[in-house]
């Protein structure tokens, strides 16, 4: 690679980290945002909260790279152009297309990064994230009391507590059960305490009582020091797993026998399969929008605002055509050549110019050799 070459290389790549770091921030506070009920209302520690935002980064990826790099090039090609560098690099006999290239190479190593991201980290990482999500909505325990409420967590069951404490410890404790045998429970505790055993979550109340009626009428007394009540029965599992975002590629090609929702949505397997393969196509599209912005008028003191925002809304128009093709494409597999045909054409229509003009230059700078020659 040229030193210019290299030199152009070098200007896009920590504008490029900065922008998709920026991104990212604006990303994971949305879906901060969006997960804070895994601390209001399911009562999780904030390390889970951070964990379920985190998991979720991978699959945003693939949006927020070609942005980046998007806009990483607007703001370095507009810089270098503005302060006539590239107009330097005319002079000396580099074609736009040479000058425009080294983007390109970058854009080519993005959508390599992306690819493998979507191949193997973002499965893993949706994987992780519903499973910690699934199994926050099913903590019986963590949703069980809200201080000065009665609650009723299951059906069957009503729990109330005056206070709690920062540990956890509750205070005047209110647990009334029914079965469905008819037999009613009710027990009242001065303070009581969540406990997580390999047989299930318990409530442990202490120095309290317990009052049950049988289905005969019977009414029964009995005081107590300590006792469990066991909460096990009034789990709920985890939905089994039906996102096609959460699966392998070899699992969104070859669902196992087992897979029922995959053997049944195979439409919407394989427009997945193909929104993985085809989204990191972007990182090109978007970086010959932004080449294009710039370098793909005369000079202009001026300044390119009004170039760059057609192409900003371009790119966005582009974006969303790939998004509804991802949609279309789970009715109908045909569409799927959508996916790969719609960023395509967005950097044959871009760079087409680029590539003739540096070839038309090639062979005008041949000719005046051999003129000069002769």
């Amino acid at each position: 690679m040229p030193q210019i070459e290299q030199y152009l290389f070098r200007q896009l790549r920590a504008p490029t980290l900065w922008a998709i770091l920026a991104f990212a921030a604006v990303a994971l506070l949305s879906q901060s945002i969006s997960g804070l009920d895994l601390i209001v209302k399911q009562r999780q520690s904030a390390w889970i909260f951070i964990e379920v935002t985190l998991l979720a980064l991978p699959k945003m990826l693939s949006l927020i790279v070609p942005l980046g790099a998007f806009v990483a090039a607007l703001i370095t090609f507009n810089r270098l152009h503005t302060e006539q560098e590239i107009v330097v690099c005319y002079a000396g006999g580099i074609s736009r297309w040479q000058v425009a290239s080294p983007a390109m190479r970058w854009a080519v190593w993005l959508a390599l990064i992306t690819l493998a991201i979507n191949l193997w980290v973002q499965p893993l990482a949706s994987r992780n994230m519903r499973a910690e999500i699934n199994a926050a909505r099913a903590d019986l325990a963590a949703a069980l009391v809200r201080e000065g409420q009665f609650t009723e967590p299951a059906a069957g069951l009503t729990v109330y507590a005056q206070t709690i404490d920062r540990g956890g410890l509750m205070h005047n404790l209110f647990i009334h059960q029914e079965l469905s045998d008819g037999s009613a429970y009710t027990y009242t505790a001065a303070e009581g305490i969540l406990v997580k055993r390999a047989t299930g979550p318990e409530l442990v109340m202490r120095r309290g009582a317990t009052q049950s009626l049988s289905k005969n009428g019977e009414l029964n007394y009995l005081a107590f020091d300590e006792a469990p009540f066991s909460l096990a029965p009034y789990q709920v599992l985890p939905p089994p797993d039906t996102k096609a975002e959460d699966r392998f590629i070899s699992e969104l090609l070859h669902p196992s026998p087992k897979d029922t929702w995959g053997s049944n949505h195979r439409n919407l397997m394989l427009a997945e399969f193909h929104s993985r393969i085809a989204g990191p196509l972007y990182n090109l599209t978007f970086m010959a929008f932004a080449i294009s912005a710039v370098l793909g008028g005369g000079f202009s003191r001026m300044g390119y605002a009004r170039r760059m925002a057609w192409v900003s809304a371009l790119a966005i128009a582009t974006r969303i055509i790939g998004f509804v093709a991802v949609d279309a494409a789970g009715d109908a597999p045909i569409l799927n050549i959508l996916q790969y045909a719609t960023p395509i054409a967005g950097i044959g229509f871009t760079l087409w110019p680029f590539v003739a003009g540096g070839r038309s230059g090639a062979r005008n700078r041949s000719a005046a050799m051999a003129a000069r020659a002769a």
